[in-house]
Formats: C-alpha cells, sequence, structure tokens
C-alpha cells in the first residue's frame, strides 16, 4: 500500500516497523462542543484506513485521544455552570452518539489527557533536565525551540520565516516568541493538578506526545489528524517528543482535508459549521457517510445539501441493484449456459480496481467508481432476457453480491438490508418534504381495501390524492409500493 506521507510531501510504500503489525495514534476531539461535519470527516477517513489495514491481515492497534481539559473547555464551563469535567465528559457522550450513528468504529485505546497527567509530567521534566525546556517565575515551562534543530520538517516552515513574524506578549515570560507551553501555571478557577512547578494543567502539544507514547512503541506507524494540526499541533509534537526520547515520533504522517462551505475551512470560529446532527435530522447517517467519502481523504471538501442529495442517489443505485440481484437468485430456473467471457473478464478487472484504488492512498473515491462499474454490469445482465436466465449469470451475480459484503466491510456503507435501507430512505426524503409516511401507509391500506371491494374509483382517487402530495405509488405483483416523486 502507498500512503501519502505528509513529512516526506510524497507518496511512499507503507509497510508497518514490526512485521503484521501497525500502530496508529490519531488526535482526536476538544470535548467542549457537539461534532460538525469536519470532525465526521477525519473519523470516517481514519476509521476506513483502520478497517482496510485489517482487511489486508494486519494487526492494528488504534489510539485516539480525548482532550479533556482546555481553554475552550473551560470558557464553556462557565457559560453552562458547569464543572470542566462536566463539560468534557458531556461532549465525550455525546461524540460517540454520533460515531456510533455513522459506523465509525471505536478505537482500541481512547485516552483522556486528565488521566494521564504523570505522564506529562515525566515527560516535561526530561525536557527541563536536557535543556530543551525552561521554567519561568510564574510556573509556567516552556519548550526551547531552537534546541530542536529539525522544527519545521512537517509543515516545511523556516523557523527564522516564522520568528520574523513572532511577537513576545506582555505578560508573557518566553525567552523566545517561537517557544511553546509545555505546562501552564494554574489560574484562580481552573482546573489544576499539583506539578514540580507549582499547580497547573498541561499544554495542548504535549498531551498528544505523552499518550501516544504511554500506548504505542515509537515510532509510531501512523500519525493522523486534520490537515489544521500539521502546524503547530504536529510540528510541536514532534519537537518536543523527539528530544525527549532521542527517537523517531512518527514514520508516517497522514493527514485528511478541510470540507468547506464556499472554499472557507468549516469551523466552528467561523461560525460556518453544520454539526453532525444538523445533517441527521434530515439526512440518513449512511448518506453523510458515503458523501464524506466521494472524494480523495485528502482534497478540501465543499459541503452542499445538493452534494447529499446526490449521495442519497448513489446508495438507492447500489441498493436498488442488491436488492434486484437478490430478487434474480431467488429464481428456481437456470439455464445451462455461460455468460460472454468478456463479462467475467470485466468484472475481475473491476475487482482488482477497486481493491488497487484503495492501496493507492486510500482513494475511496476511485474505489466508488469501480463499485458503480459492477453495479452497471449487473443491471446488464438483468435487462438482457437471455442471460439474466443463465448459470453464468447466477454466478456473477453471487460473485458481485460476495464482492459487495467485502467492501462494505471496508468502506461501512452498503451493508444494511436493501428493503430496510430503500424505506428508510424513503421515509427521510418524504420528511424533507413535509410527507408524513404514516398518513401514506393509512391512505394506501385504505386504497388496498378499495381494490379488494373493486371499488377502484376510490382506489384511483386515493392514489391522485397521493400524487398531489407528491406521492408515488406502484402496483406489484407484491403488493402496493411507494416512493417520493
Amino acid at each position: 500500500m502507498r500512503l501519502y506521507n505528509t513529512q516526506a510531501r510524497a507518496k511512499q510504500e507503507f509497510t508497518p516497523r514490526e512485521e503484521g503489525k501497525v500502530s496508529m495514534y490519531v488526535c482526536g476531539i476538544t470535548a467542549y462542543d457537539l461534532c460538525h461535519v469536519g470532525h465526521a470527516r477525519s473519523a470516517v477517513v481514519f476509521d476506513v484506513l483502520v478497517r482496510f489495514l485489517r482487511r489486508k491481515g494486519l494487526d492494528v492497534t488504534f489510539v485516539r485521544n480525548f482532550t479533556d481539559v482546555d481553554d475552550k473547555i473551560i470558557k464553556r464551563a462557565g457559560e453552562m455552570g458547569l464543572t470542566s469535567q462536566d463539560v468534557a465528559e458531556r461532549y465525550i457522550r455525546e461524540f460517540h452518539v454520533d460515531m456510533d450513528r455513522l459506523g465509525v468504529l471505536r478505537a482500541d485505546v481512547e485516552p483522556k489527557c486528565t488521566e494521564h497527567i504523570p505522564e506529562m509530567l515525566e515527560l516535561t521534566q526530561e525536557l527541563i533536565r536536557s535543556g530543551q525546556a525552561y521554567t519561568t517565575l510564574s510556573g509556567d515551562v516552556y519548550f526551547r525551540v531552537r534546541s530542536f534543530p529539525g522544527y519545521g520538517k512537517l509543515s516545511g516552515r523556516n523557523i527564522d520565516d516564522l520568528r520574523s513574524g513572532a511577537r513576545i506578549q506582555p505578560g508573557e515570560e518566553k525567552e523566545d516568541p517561537l517557544d511553546f507551553a509545555l505546562w501552564k501555571a494554574a489560574k484562580p478557577g481552573e482546573p489544576s493538578w499539583e506539578s514540580p512547578w507549582g499547580p497547573g494543567r498541561p499544554g495542548w502539544h504535549l498531551e498528544c506526545s505523552a499518550m501516544s507514547e504511554k500506548y504505542l512503541p515509537l515510532p509510531l506507524d501512523i500519525h493522523g489528524g486534520g490537515q489544521d494540526l500539521i502546524f503547530p499541533h504536529h510540528e510541536n509534537e514532534i519537537a518536543q517528543s523527539e528530544a525527549a526520547t532521542g527517537r523517531e515520533l512518527a514514520r508516517f504522517w497522514v493527514h485528511n482535508g478541510f470540507v468547506q462551505i464556499n472554499s472557507e475551512k468549516m469551523s466552528k470560529s467561523l461560525g460556518n459549521f453544520f454539526t453532525i446532527r444538523d445533517i441527521l435530522d434530515k439526512f440518513l447517517p449512511e448518506t453523510l457517510r458515503y458523501f464524506l467519502l466521494s472524494s480523495h481523504y485528502r482534497s478540501p471538501l465543499d459541503f452542499s445539501f445538493e452534494g447529499l442529495e446526490e449521495a442519497e442517489k448513489a446508495l438507492r443505485r447500489v441498493y436498488t441493484a442488491r436488492r434486484q440481484m437478490a430478487e434474480e437468485l431467488g429464481k428456481a430456473k437456470w439455464s445451462a449456459s455461460p455468460v460472454p467471457p468478456e463479462l467475467a473478464k470485466e468484472l475481475a478487472e473491476l475487482e482488482a480496481g477497486f481493491g488497487e484504488a484503495l492501496e493507492d492512498d486510500l482513494n475511496t473515491a476511485a474505489a466508488l467508481g469501480h463499485l458503480f462499474g459492477v453495479v452497471r454490469l449487473a443491471g446488464r445482465l438483468s435487462d438482457d432476457k437471455t442471460l439474466r436466465k443463465s448459470e453464468g449469470a447466477r454466478d456473477l451475480w453471487t460473485r458481485i453480491l460476495k464482492d459487495m459484503e467485502g467492501w462494505s466491510a471496508v468502506l461501512g456503507v452498503f451493508g444494511a438490508d436493501p428493503g430496510d435501507f430503500l424505506a428508510a430512505l424513503r421515509d427521510c426524503r418524504a420528511a424533507r418534504k413535509g410527507i408524513d409516511a404514516a398518513e401514506v401507509a393509512a391512505r394506501l391500506e385504505a386504497r388496498r381495501q378499495a381494490r379488494v371491494a373493486k371499488d377502484f374509483a376510490a382506489s384511483d382517487r386515493i392514489r391522485d390524492e397521493l400524487a398531489g402530495l407528491g406521492v408515488e405509488v406502484k402496483d406489484t405483483p407484491a403488493g402496493q409500493t411507494w416512493d417520493v416523486a
């Protein structure tokens, strides 16, 4: 597999440090609010990466942390009249609710910052002993950025250029404007822990260094997160971890692109965001997950409700194809004839293409293109009156459904029962248009009874009334069905 390594600025062949095992650390949320679509993208991207590596037979240990003490959490606690711990615990629970709905697997280890203060103190003390960190009269501890020769190697930033625009703010006791906090002295009313330098709390960058090293051997095989973390967060992680341990922090740095609205990054600070809950009030969770996978993970993803509606159409195509194939396979009689060999060859090429796309820097967009190629192939078999009755078609459909089962396990989409999903999708679309699914069901039952009584005028009248509401009714051998027109 080839992965784009941010530090190398190139795709590189990924091989684990230890054969058969992968260590992966991804920066999680700061738990002070509900997650937005940008958080969902990062979670889904790394969920698919973990699923794919495991599908390849690798033993993946996945660690994703929670920052549960931070300026934003403290501020939110003041606004809500709660403790910082209460706020963090609330939004960690809400994170799990959202991610469970999106089909994001739990990480193997989900450490919290406040549970690892001793490891952070130890790391800070080591940096002070080596002269790469220093204390201030106020009880803050700073890392000496200029003491680490490799600073800037991840982000590509030049330390002299950074310094030219940096200033020491009034009241700060830094030696250099570029130095960053490892430990922050306690302020009145803020949560704090005892330390050799007085009560305080850890700096954000320090948390991930301590927690990743606690659970995974260095160097990590993969360290991941959003592009916004490259600088300064991940750059500072590298500096403090490698300065303290003398070992490389991570072999591969993997970063997902931003979700954008009108070409601007979606973020709480800009106020241009939709929470996951906002979206799931109107769309199925699988629709959002599919939408997030429809672009390459490193590319910017332009969010729009039109894009979500297109995702719905794509999902409906796949689930409809799955249902049709299952129906065809339920038929008892097959002619003992093969299909043209080029169809089997086409399927083999599409199967290979799906895997090759994921092997090439987790290109889910290209993989989905191959999947839809398979859907079109299945449809061509069904449309051909001769081929669809052949044993060759039966064997290809069986193989396609088996493929989709495996691909679904990797992508986390297309795995539901087709009938259940299509009904849920229909009801979701109906709700957005103000159509009450329960009312439609009641009207259809009245129509069924009218047809049983051979009152076809009443049957037609109900059908026309539903059409006026935007409901399309179809009569099938299995009974009435309906959809949003």
